[in-house]
């Protein structure tokens, strides 16, 4: 089970000689990308006696706090935040090892000594935090079901904020791109809730990010860098995107990673960014610490971005819509959200005034499924007819309203209109009325058609 109590003693405990020094023959992920690396992602240290020499000793700023490079001090501070995991243990050690035992000792616990730079106090408080922000999740196991933590299938989530792990850089760890700069609020708001979105992303880091750690792991006993390089492309970005809602579903997952994940950022490239904010990074990074702001790299230019993209990633794990050679994200993406036995999706925001109307074929060979989804409390009436001979019709009028609450953590609701599938080939009108008058607003409606193989 995932996230339970955490009894046995994590592999590989490091001397305080170690801390400091290194082990001899160990590895460590490397600070800077651009070197060469062993098949397991990671790069060969000098020996213990190179180590130790003053001349030696790396002044890079992501070398801090990582094992092999303490100071005296941070190692005092390493050996009692040790002793304290091991003496509470339970709950607590569960949280410290979020990822498993399987991360290692030294690599673990430095993650959370970085995090509140080796300040013994606020590390036990933010465990603390931790554990308590977590408490509710672990009673749930972190949400194994996506469908059940959403509302909705991962698929009509990953259409309006497509996020998605398409491999792994040259240091071993997942590469994760997000692409903020298509977020669909309004479409969002007709599948989901802002708590599905919290018990999701758990799901995600729990069940999947973590997976994807653990496997890599086995595979590359070596890899101990349990950290993503993050791609944030805002391509499309305006200003009227950055809303209220907007910004809300951004800080519910940037919340949780930042408290019960620290230090799971190996490197992040924000790629596409609008002048507006290229302008106001310059102001931002001034206030974040500069070992952070020295992992973070704003690039505009898609030459630019393509070509450092394959400095941290071999071009058969960058999407080709990426500049590289895997698959394109939008289809990596179908591959991985699909559900069983579907097809293909497609998916459609209608806003609907007075009325509205989605076109949707279906291919010989095919049947469809039409589901549509809102929290508008409007009544509308929704019918699929042939989008060329009006007479035939599919589904007649049927009553369409959202019954639940209007909150951010209330349910929308929705509705499977085809009780029987529409068989293909059929070119489709989905059609809405609103049932409040001609000048009238009944508000967003999300509309999902599944196709599926004819029976």
């Amino acid at each position: 089970m995932n996230g339970g109590s955490t009894s046995a003693s994590p592999p590989g405990q490091w001397s305080a000689d170690e801390l400091m020094h290194g082990k001899a023959g160990d590895v460590s992920p490397p600070t800077s990308p651009n070197g060469s690396a062993t098949p397991g992602g990671q790069k060969k240290r000098f020996s213990m006696k190179a180590m130790r020499s003053p001349a030696k000793k790396s002044t890079d700023p992501l070398d801090w706090g990582m094992p092999g490079h303490l100071t005296k001090e941070e190692v005092d501070v390493f050996m009692k935040f040790r002793d304290e995991v091991e003496k509470r243990g339970g709950e607590f050690k569960s949280t410290v090892y979020s990822f498993s035992l399987i991360e290692g000792e030294a690599y673990c616990l430095t993650r959370w000594l970085r995090a509140r730079k080796f300040v013994y106090d606020d590390v036990i408080a933010m465990v603390e935090e931790a554990t308590e922000v977590r408490a509710d999740a672990r009673k749930h196991e972190f949400y194994p079901d996506p469908v059940s933590a959403l509302g909705c299938g991962p698929s009509l989530f990953m259409h309006c904020y497509p996020q998605l792990y398409p491999g792994k850089a040259k240091n071993g760890c997942p590469i994760f791109i997000s692409k903020p700069g298509v977020l669909n609020t309004d479409a969002m708001e007709c599948i989901t809730s802002l708590d599905g979105i919290l018990k999701f992303h758990w799901h995600v880091m729990m069940h999947d990010y973590k997976q994807r750690l653990m496997e890599h792991k086995k595979a590359h006993p070596d890899f101990c860098n349990f950290q993503t390089v993050t791609v944030i492309d805002l391509e499309h970005l305006s200003t009227s995107q950055l809303s209220k809602r907007a910004l809300s579903i951004v800080k519910t997952q940037t919340a949780i990673d930042s408290v019960c994940f620290p230090e799971t950022m190996n490197r992040t490239l924000v790629i596409n960014a609008p002048r507006f904010f290229s302008m106001t990074w310059g102001i931002i990074k001034g206030w974040i610490d500069p070992r952070t702001a020295s992992k973070i790299e704003l690039i505009s230019s898609r030459k630019t971005w393509e070509a450092r993209l394959r400095e941290l990633c071999d071009e058969d794990e960058i999407p080709s819509d990426y500049g590289g050679k895997g698959p394109a994200t939008t289809s990596a993406l179908e591959k991985e959200y699909a559900p069983e036995g579907v097809l293909q999706e497609h998916f459609q925001l209608v806003h609907v005034g007075s009325s509205g109307h989605y076109n949707v074929a279906v291919p010989a060979g095919s049947e469809m499924e039409v589901t549509v989804w809102s929290r508008s409390v409007n009544e509308v009436i929704v019918s699929i007819v042939d989008e060329n001979v009006k007479s035939k019709v599919f589904v007649g009028g049927v009553t369409f309203t959202h019954t639940g609450g209007t909150g951010d953590n209330d349910k929308p609701s929705s509705l499977l209109l085809t009780k029987e599938r529409i068989v293909g080939p059929a070119k489709t009108k989905i059609k809405f009325e609103s049932k409040a008058g001609r000048f009238s607003s009944a508000g967003n409606y999300f509309v999902s058609c599944s196709m599926f193989e004819k029976k």
